[in-house]
């Protein structure tokens, strides 16, 4: 749910609206594979409900997805294929968003371009801080040392934007139920 505050407190309405207008609900059954690691993909997904994992072809499952998670932005940002397979582990629903679509809207709309490479950002950023706590730190990293965030905690700057955050990403799914 983390994931949903940072970007959904980013994005405004009518973001989340052309999100809803131009992407496709699918019902992704148990075990079947979102996104395999080597090969192109064309859509951006927002996992919607359910859980997904994140493997790595030699080394296994290396992360878990859950609702408001964003599947293949790292493809979106460098068109290089993606570097894991994303494998549904329950019946899941997500939001796919056309690539050449998703693309077109940021090269048109320099506001809302700003907005969703700001998510991105942010997304990444706590992404890459989690893999170096788990790598570098380990588990016994201390309250001590103020520079390493809580697992929880959340950035000072979208503190005041999680309320909105969480009505936003709750309307975007309802308003993709409601289109069937």
């Amino acid at each position: 749910m983390r994931k949903v505050l940072f970007i959904f407190g980013v994005l405004n309405d009518s973001d989340i609206d052309w999100m809803v207008q131009a992407g496709t609900s699918r019902r992704i059954e148990r075990g079947a594979v979102v996104i395999h690691e080597g090969s192109a993909i064309d859509s951006v997904v927002l996992l919607l409900s359910g859980k997904m994992a994140v493997g790595v072809e030699g080394v296994g499952e290396v992360a878990q997805l859950h609702s408001g998670d964003f599947i293949g932005e790292m493809s979106l940002v460098d068109s290089a294929p993606p570097s894991a397979t994303v494998t549904a582990k329950s019946d899941c629903t997500a939001l796919f968003i056309d690539k050449k679509k998703l693309q077109r809207k940021l090269a048109d709309d320099v506001a809302f371009a700003s907005r969703f490479y700001r998510a991105l950002a942010i997304l990444l950023t706590d992404r890459l801080r989690a893999t170096e706590k788990r790598m570098a730190y380990g588990t016994g990293q201390g309250l001590e040392d103020e520079s390493v965030r809580l697992k929880d905690e959340l950035d000072i700057g979208v503190l005041d934007q999680i309320s909105m955050a969480g009505d936003r990403f709750d309307r975007l799914v309802k308003s993709v139920a409601a289109r069937g």
